[in-house]
């Protein structure tokens, strides 16, 4: 299968895609037609262990990449996790929390990034690259100790983070910093996300910049959710956890259900979407944000506006006013309108805004729906979860059951079956998940772990009570216009 530009003038194979990350002009590459999944095949799924389904899916869309060893490096990634990869959880009747974070980093980037150095490497082989490749990644805090894991010591590769300095949680600092590998470097950046992701976008597409790494050997990818090789196996997870509820007997093969995800980036849903164009029978997507709810006033207007106050949350992952991946919908509710596409991305860089037409709203609306939960009602929508059922999420996940519980306020009537995707271990974020579930606020994070796993009893990963005595590595702070002077010297190590 060929991958084309969200912006135009360029068409590529799935492994030329994933090594280069972002094409060319600065679009993201889509698939040129959405494979199928047909009713036969997901009834043959239903058997399947978690990594022959996600190698079922990579495979429609990575035609040229060998099956069997694409199910070689998805046992080889997900044996990495705690039990099932990901497994559901019944909260109530039709409410199911899907949870993604029992992965070696303890967040739902783990689901992609265990699997991405394998399709990068092998697309380097089937793409004829030698040089060294180097990897840049901008975090909110997940994405960036989940690449730096996945590609550590990795042969041929290096890996650079960039994080906000003042936005990211202790323990997710904490993960990126005492870093292990060779091959690694990690770096605050003076500012929030969109300033790092900025960043990174501008390293991509500057032919200076190109030439300059040419000269050391080196080529640029990526490992954000722009790579269509990290949305790409993220796409699974929705079709397992729909085969988990049909094999559970909790619903029919084919009846249709919803999925409520907490996003920033809007890579975890478009995923969703992803598999619903392939056939998987998703009713409609609930799009949950914090206070930085530029995606529910999209979902309400057609105006995505950036004119807007920036929060710092205590859901840091959703910290994020330029969801990339957005652009991916937009290329389809235009009706994969190349030139539109471009034409307003030109305009959120310059005017920091852009609207579409009513038809495109409409086309979106179909699927879409935004909702967003203030630090208060995210609290509260945590805190009733466990007081009524017992079980302890982290605040992303608060976020979205609040925008879930919404959902069924207003819509009494429905008994379509909900999905929450649940992103991250609470103990990532203790202090605030304490303060959620008790009413206690503590100011060191592993007092809070402590406190929080005498409150809930529930197991604390030995990953993140370790980083307790890991010496830190990584120290450096850099403005968001220097960055590329710190990726020099990485590669001239």
């Amino acid at each position: 299968m060929n991958f084309i530009s969200t912006r135009g003038g360029e068409k590529v194979t799935g492994a030329r895609a994933i090594v280069k990350g972002l094409a060319d002009d600065g679009g993201l590459f889509v698939p040129e037609k959405f494979p199928e999944i047909s009713r036969s095949e997901l009834e043959k799924m239903l058997e399947m262990s978690y990594p022959e389904r996600a190698a079922e899916v990579l495979h429609k869309y990575l035609d040229e990449y060998d099956k069997d060893e694409l199910l070689k490096a998805c046992e080889s990634a997900y044996s990495k996790f705690d039990g099932d990869p990901a497994p559901l959880v019944r909260l109530d009747d039709g409410v199911y929390i899907l949870e993604l974070w029992h992965g070696p980093t303890c967040a739902f980037k783990d689901m992609a990034l265990t699997v991405l150095p394998y399709l990068l490497r092998k697309g380097c082989d089937i793409c004829g690259i030698h040089e060294q490749i180097l990897i840049l990644v901008a975090t909110s805090g997940d994405t960036g100790k989940a690449a730096l894991e996945g590609f550590k010591d990795a042969e041929g590769i290096k890996i650079m983070v960039f994080y906000p300095s003042e936005g990211v949680s202790k323990m997710q600092k904490l993960q990126m910093c005492t870093q292990e590998g060779s091959n690694v470097n990690v770096v605050a950046v003076r500012g929030n996300f969109d300033d790092c992701q900025s960043a990174v976008k501008e390293i991509f597409s500057n032919a200076e910049y190109a030439a300059a790494l040419k000269e050391k050997n080196v080529i640029l990818s990526s490992a954000n959710s722009i790579n269509f090789g990290r949305l790409a196996p993220q796409i699974a997870y929705y079709f397992s956890s729909y085969l988990d509820l049909v094999s559970g007997g909790q619903i029919e093969m084919g009846q249709s259900i919803d999925f409520t995800v907490p996003t920033g980036n809007f890579g975890n849903i478009l995923a969703a979407y992803y598999a619903k164009r392939m056939g998987l029978p998703i009713r409609r997507l609930h799009c949950a944000s914090n206070l930085n709810n530029i995606l529910t006033d999209f979902f309400e207007t057609g105006v995505y506006d950036m004119h807007r106050e920036f929060y710092k949350t205590t859901s840091p992952s959703m910290d994020i006013l330029i969801s990339s991946n957005l652009e991916r919908l937009l290329f389809e509710a235009s009706g994969r309108n190349c030139k539109l596409t471009a034409d307003r991305m030109k305009a959120l860089k310059t005017e920091l805004k852009y609207e579409i037409t009513p038809e495109e709203l409409a086309y979106i609306r179909e699927t879409f729906d935004g909702g967003f939960a203030s630090e208060e009602t995210s609290v509260e929508a945590m805190y009733g979860v466990f007081e009524d059922v017992g079980y302890t999420m982290d605040t992303h996940t608060g976020c979205a059951m609040k925008v879930a519980l919404d959902w069924f306020e207003k819509n009494k009537k429905d008994e379509t079956d909900m999905v929450i995707v649940s992103t991250a271990n609470p103990y990532k974020f203790p202090q605030d998940v304490l303060y959620a579930v008790t009413g206690n606020d503590v100011k060191d994070s592993f007092k809070g772990i402590k406190r929080l796993h005498a409150a809930t009893a529930m197991a604390v990963p030995k990953s993140l009570i370790n980083l307790r005595d890991k010496p830190v590595r990584f120290t450096k702070t850099a403005d968001a216009g220097k960055l590329f002077k710190e990726v020099m010297e990485f590669v001239s190590e």
